[in-house]
C-alpha cells in the first residue's frame, strides 16, 4: 500500500518549483491532490492545467482552484469546495510564498505587506478554514513552508524572514492547540534549493552559496518532496512542533 494512499492533500502554490514537486510527490503515493494557484491570466491558467494533468496522470484525482491566497473570504470559499468535492482534506501544505527583497531602511509598506500577507496571512487562512475538517475527522498533518532565513535571518530579506519565522511559530502554537485533536503541524525550512527564483541569481552567487554548504551542491526539489511526503504521512505519527530543516548541513 502507498503511503498516502486514500488520503486528500491541499497544496498552495503549487503551480511550479517546491509545490508542484510536493503534489507530484504526494499523488505517486496514492494522494488525491487539490492545489492552489494564480489563474488570472491565459498564461497562469494554461500553467494551472498543465500541472494538473501532470498530476492527474499519477493515478489519482486532482482539481485546481484559482484564488487570491492571502483573501480570507476566497480561501473559505476554496476550502469549502475542496471538502465538498473530495470528502476529506487530510493533509495542508502551505507553500504559497512570494519575494519582495531590499534593504531594511529602503523597503516600502507595499512591499512589506504583499510579503505577510501571501506568506503569512495566506497560512493563516488555509489553517483556519481547514482545521475544523480535521477536527471532525480526528487527524491531519499540516506542513508549513518556511526558510533557513526564517530560522537565522538574512541582511536584504527582513519581509520575507519575518514572514518564514512567523509560520514557524504559527505551526508551533497550532501543534501545542491541536494535538489532543490528533493534528500534527510541522516545519520545513529549505536552504538552497535549484527553483525559478534561484535560477536568477548569477553563476558567482551560486557558488559562493555552495561553498557554505558542507554537501557541496544545492538542493533540488525532490529533497523537499521527500521531508514532506514524511511529514505528511503515517512514518511521522509521533512527531509535531519540528521544524526540519532541509539545507546540506548550511545552518547547522
Amino acid at each position: 500500500m502507498k503511503l498516502l494512499e486514500g488520503k486528500t492533500a491541499l497544496v498552495t502554490g503549487a503551480t511550479r518549483g517546491i509545490g508542484k514537486a510536493i503534489a507530484l510527490k504526494f499523488a505517486s503515493e496514492g494522494a488525491n491532490i487539490a492545489f492552489t494557484g494564480r489563474g488570472e491570466t491565459d498564461e497562469q491558467k494554461a500553467t494551472m492545467e498543465a500541472t494538473r494533468q501532470e498530476v492527474e496522470a499519477l493515478g489519482v484525482k486532482c482539481v485546481a482552484y484559482s484564488g487570491n491566497a492571502s483573501d480570507f473570504a476566497q480561501t473559505e470559499e476554496i476550502v469549502k469546495s475542496i471538502k465538498e468535492e473530495f470528502g476529506t482534506i487530510d493533509i495542508l501544505v502551505n507553500n504559497a510564498g512570494i519575494t519582495k527583497d531590499g534593504l531594511l531602511l529602503r523597503m516600502t509598506e507595499e512591499q512589506w505587506d504583499a510579503v505577510i500577507d501571501v506568506n503569512l496571512k495566506s497560512a493563516f487562512n488555509f489553517i483556519h478554514a481547514c482545521v475544523p475538517f480535521m477536527m471532525r475527522q480526528r487527524g491531519g498533518s499540516i506542513i508549513n513552508m518556511s526558510s533557513v532565513v526564517g530560522v537565522h535571518g538574512n541582511a536584504g530579506q527582513a519581509n520575507y524572514a519575518a514572514s518564514k519565522a512567523g509560520l514557524i511559530a504559527l505551526a508551533k502554537s497550532l501543534a501545542q492547540e491541536m494535538g489532543p485533536k490528533g493534528i500534527r503541524a510541522n516545519v520545513l525550512a529549505p536552504g538552497f534549493i535549484e527553483t525559478d527564483m534561484t535560477s536568477a541569481l548569477s553563476d558567482e552567487i551560486r557558488e559562493e552559496w555552495k561553498k557554505k554548504i558542507p554537501l557541496r551542491r544545492a538542493g533540488q526539489v525532490e529533497d523537499i518532496a521527500n521531508a514532506a511526503l514524511y511529514l505528511a504521512s503515517d512514518l511521522s505519527s509521533y512527531v509535531t512542533g519540528q521544524v526540519i530543516q532541509v539545507d546540506g548541513g548550511m545552518n547547522m
